[in-house]
């Protein structure tokens, strides 16, 4: 068969007047031909002589058998078949067509999420395929919502997260808050800006709108697996768990002790963390009452989170008590009563204890006898926390005996005194001390020589522990871990790079003393 280099070049050189080449005629010229030839023979385009007109996109002539198909005639002029090609562009066939949906979804699941915006824009199909194939999403237009396009376009969600959404955004606000748990733009004109500092109060939806889409996603997401919300009602999370028996993962804002009765009819719910007050957002009330229905209701709790709650005694030993199963709680700026750390013994299974942001321990946490140790603790995690009262730092480290791992970071008031109490943990394996400044090489000598199963140790930026003061007990000690990170401050590390160079010596007999 001629190919389309022969057929150019049957056509007789006529001069033309001087103007700009067409982009037909780039396409047609020099090496261009081969690629063309090939993309013209592969179409498998209709013949302009086989009476079979124009393809309809309805009943694409499509054949699986080795009959050869129809190609232009070699000896069309270029122009002709210029016209040919662009005449025939927009019948290409769709080989996507003879897929069906199923088979499409699994080909385009194997895609990486980089491609998943540029498939989008392929069809229409492929962009309700593609829709099919989201899992979680982050909602800023509660409309977006409301209006049921969120359900109509990712059906199959199993993570929502309605925080940012739940926010109301002013307009024209030249105001961006960004905070740890929200962001989102405020107005200048809200009485939030006042000694009171809660910034969101006047710029949360309504709780009517927020139940409202609550049920919205709860009758399109029946298989929701993981829930954020700010500011919703028992009724909203009512119908969330009638709905949505596989939620295993809620995130509740400004939760109150009605709303964990909501809370209480998700059965399967295995992890949780709750908001109640946060200092310059919004205010709210968690207390022992709330604890306790929370107990009652999730018995499968793995892990749970209390940020800026209020309770005591009564309601940590309702979890403990109830929710058997539970292997990590956190608690984070907390406003407990004196004497809560006494109930931590009855949570049997946990396994890891964190304690963030929180501005006290437990200033009063009761006699020795009534303090008991939890078994089955392993991780004792401190962050950004006030550790100067002794009493609650003895407290917490007596009813974390057993811990094997002990973190400390940017922790405010620990020294020496306070640190030598974490002796009584004596099967500790890891060490992690960063940001202690308070702490001196001595105090962490004295500490560490009294763990005997001692064999990970990390201290970073802590400007009181130097090099010089290392004694032998303690080089040996470190000679025999497993694992050392020692980066105290600057200067210790610039001091270990630059041994054996003699950077640092050249220049003394510039700088004597007069």
């Amino acid at each position: 068969m001629a190919s389309v280099r022969e057929a150019k070049s049957t056509t007789p050189a006529k001069k033309k007047k001087s103007r700009g080449q067409a982009w037909t005629d780039r396409w047609l010229k020099g090496s261009v031909a081969k690629p063309l030839k090939h993309v013209v023979f592969a179409m498998q385009l209709p013949s302009l002589s086989g009476g079979g007109g124009t393809f309809s996109p309805k009943t694409p002539k499509v054949s699986l058998s080795n009959s050869k198909p129809a190609y232009p005639s070699p000896k069309l002029s270029k122009d002709k078949l210029q016209t040919f090609i662009i005449s025939n562009l927009s019948d290409i066939v769709d080989r996507t067509r003879l897929l069906n949906d199923e088979i499409l979804l699994k080909i385009l699941s194997f895609l990486p999420d980089s491609q998943r915006k540029s498939n989008c824009l392929v069809c229409k199909r492929w962009l309700n395929l593609q829709g099919r194939l989201v899992r979680s999403i982050k909602i800023l237009d509660w409309e977006f919502l409301e209006s049921g396009r969120l359900i109509a376009r990712f059906p199959n969600l199993a993570y929502v997260d309605l925080i940012n959404g739940c926010v109301v955004t002013p307009v024209d606000s030249s105001i961006y808050m960004n905070h740890r748990l929200v962001s989102a733009h405020l107005d200048s004109r809200v009485s939030g800006f006042s000694p009171n500092w809660r910034v969101c109060e006047e710029n949360l939806l309504p709780v009517e709108i927020v139940d409202r889409g609550l049920t919205v996603l709860a009758n399109g997401c029946p298989n929701l697996r993981r829930l954020a919300v700010i500011g919703a009602t028992q009724l909203g999370l009512l119908s969330v768990a009638e709905e949505c028996p596989t939620l295993q993962e809620l995130e509740l804002h400004r939760c109150n002790d009605n709303v964990l009765r909501g809370i209480a009819a998700c059965s399967n719910l295995q992890i949780l963390k709750l908001v109640g007050n946060v200092y310059g957002l919004y205010g709210s009330l968690v207390s022992d009452v709330g604890l306790t229905i929370l107990a009652q209701g999730c018995k499968r709790l793995v892990k749970l989170e209390l940020s800026g709650c209020e309770g005591s005694f009564d309601g940590i030993k309702a979890i403990g008590q109830c929710c058997q199963m539970l292997e990590e709680l956190t608690v984070c700026d907390h406003r407990m009563d004196d004497g809560w750390l006494a109930a931590l013994p009855f949570c049997e299974n946990l396994k890891t204890l964190r304690l963030l942001s929180c501005k006290r321990i437990d200033p009063v946490p009761g006699p020795d006898e009534y303090l008991g140790c939890c078994s089955a603790l392993e991780t004792l995690h401190l962050e950004r926390c006030q550790l100067r009262d002794q009493n609650g730092v003895r407290a917490l480290f007596k009813a974390c005996e057993t811990v094997r791992e002990i973190v400390v970071h940017d922790c405010w008031g620990l020294d020496d005194e306070a640190f030598s109490l974490a002796s009584t943990c004596r099967r500790v394996k890891l060490l992690y001390l960063e940001g202690c400044s308070l702490v001196t090489t001595e105090g962490l000598e004295s500490v560490l020589l009294s763990w005997n199963e001692i064999e990970n140790v990390k201290i970073e930026s802590c400007k009181n522990v130097h090099d010089a003061a290392i004694s032998p007990e303690l080089s040996n000690l470190f000679s025999g871990l497993k694992q050392l990170r020692w980066r105290p401050d600057s200067k210790s590390v610039l001091a270990a790079g630059l041994t054996g160079t003699g950077i640092g010596e050249r220049g003394r007999k510039f700088f004597k003393k007069s």
